[in-house]
């Protein structure tokens, strides 16, 4: 009783409430609740329990739900998910969502990826480090062609990864180039992060497109510069084949003629957002439209694998949709408590100097990425930080066409920190992607060691991108400033 009485003085009831939604979710992430779940049930709880003990809730909680002696007014409850499915339906951002991830698993299955790593292992077989390299830039073109990480990490890994073990490549080095590579595709439009970023901030997705473009190559460029310089310090964890084919023209051309289809397709979706003759939805039923012409192109295309691609799809975006509506769920109960405000509050309070104040926001997401999924961090994370980010009154320069320039980078920031909880365990699903088709041998052990280098490549640039906002700036500022 006197432990509680202590709470009362420090904490109002309902900091001690938001407190408890965070870590009654998180108990019941670790009790292995589904993640939907876990959302639904503690909003649910935790919307009954003010509803019934907190008085100065009620009223603010008047048009969701009704109190009165004989019980809750199921009715008034009722109207919650036709609002969520509702703002979900309508959304014409969000239609993208579902036509790149078909676009991506349709190309996985186009067979395309596959005559890149054939053609490409021929020119750079015989570099130290060829395998690697070759990962890594196969890697971009899938990042800016199909933006689902569950397809490149674990095609990049069937592909490679028994090839690398048989030319004798370190086992860490090995999977954590694949694991790296195949994660791009969340920064590197079109990606689904930024879709989401974009409906949840209220921000024009082809600022986001643009934006990211060049943040996502620097990370590109950051890992084939650490795979140079590390097969240069450690060549037995990289060596060369004993036996090499000469490289001559009709290697270069083979490169040539299976580089070309998707670097088209990746013309095709953000040459026409970014020449503004399609919207990013448009351009979304342009990619998947590419995407299948591409595998009718190359005679991969059938009923059973436009079933299967259609399924994957219908599966992938419904889990996202799911967690969309809980986390949305989560998140209006929070901000029923007064959490938005006590958030801000208790970020604001730790720095005065507002660029301290997003180095403390990004290493908050940092630390989150290690037990949520990107998806939850997104949804709930950036909307309560959204008035912050506005309230700061950053100074962006090269932005001058275009609204909320400071949300539009810190927006790019969290991306490039978020990509981190792809690699980081024990949420880390590219870890677990790469896991399912490695060969007898290589443990979990020898993808954490890794990915060790290649998160702290991408801590880089995003310090990189932290100190330098033109990165993100630059592009959108030509497209709209003409």
């Amino acid at each position: 009783m006197f432990i509680l009485e202590l709470i009362g003085q420090i904490m109002t009831l309902n900091e001690i409430a938001v407190l408890g939604m965070f870590l009654v979710f998180i108990y019941l992430l670790f009790r292995g609740i589904p993640v939907a779940f876990a959302l639904v049930g503690v909003s649910l709880i935790f919307a009954l329990v003010a509803e019934v003990f907190l008085d100065p809730f009620r009223s603010s909680f008047r048009d969701i739900i009704e109190f009165d002696r004989t019980g809750i007014d199921y009715r008034r409850l009722a109207a919650l998910p036709s609002r969520l499915f509702g703002n979900i339906v309508q959304n014409p951002v969000l239609v993208a969502l579902p036509m790149f991830i078909f676009m991506g698993l349709m190309l996985d299955q186009s067979g395309v990826a596959q005559r890149m790593m054939h053609s490409m292992q021929k020119l750079f077989g015989a570099l130290r480090g060829g395998l690697a390299l070759t990962v890594l830039l196969i890697g971009i073109i899938l990042a800016a062609s199909t933006g689902v990480i569950g397809a490149s990490v674990t095609l990049l890994g069937v592909m490679a990864l028994p090839a690398m073990m048989k030319q004798n490549y370190s086992k860490p080095i090995a999977t954590g180039t694949i694991a790296s590579a195949g994660t791009l595709g969340i920064l590197i439009p079109p990606s689904i992060m930024l879709v989401i970023m974009s409906d949840q901030l209220a921000i024009s997705l082809g600022d986001l497109f643009m934006g990211a473009l060049f943040p996502g190559l620097l990370l590109g460029v950051l890992y084939i510069t650490f795979i140079v310089i590390f097969g240069l310090l450690s060549p037995k964890s990289m060596p060369a084949p004993e036996k090499t084919d000469e490289v001559g023209m009709d290697v270069v051309l083979e490169v040539v003629k299976s580089v070309v289809p998707p670097m088209f397709l990746i013309l095709l979706v953000l040459g026409s957002i970014f020449a503004g003759i399609a919207t990013p939805t448009e351009a979304s039923g342009l990619g998947a439209f590419g995407a299948t012409a591409l595998a009718a192109f190359y005679g991969k295309l059938n009923f059973k694998v436009l079933k299967e691609v259609s399924r994957s799809t219908l599966n992938t975006a419904g889990y996202i949709v799911g967690i969309f509506l809980a986390a949305n769920f989560f998140a209006f109960v929070l901000r029923r408590y007064g959490g938005d405000e006590i958030v801000q509050a208790m970020v604001l309070a730790v720095f005065e100097d507002p660029y301290l104040i997003i180095l403390f926001i990004l290493f908050i997401v940092f630390l989150l990425g290690f037990l949520l999924d990107w998806i939850e961090i997104t949804i709930i994370i950036m909307p309560l930080m959204l008035p912050i980010i506005l309230g700061l009154g950053l100074e962006i320069n090269g932005f001058d066409q275009v609204q909320d320039p400071e949300v539009v980078w810190f927006a790019i920031l969290v991306a490039v920190t978020l990509q981190t909880s792809f690699l980081t365990p024990p949420v880390g699903f590219a870890l677990f992607y790469l896991k399912g088709v490695c060969p007898p041998g290589v443990t979990l052990g020898h993808i954490y060691k890794g990915v060790i280098p290649f998160v702290l490549l991408q801590l880089t640039g995003l310090g990189i991108v932290f100190m330098f906002p033109e990165l993100v700036t630059w592009l959108p500022s030509i497209a709209y400033g003409g």
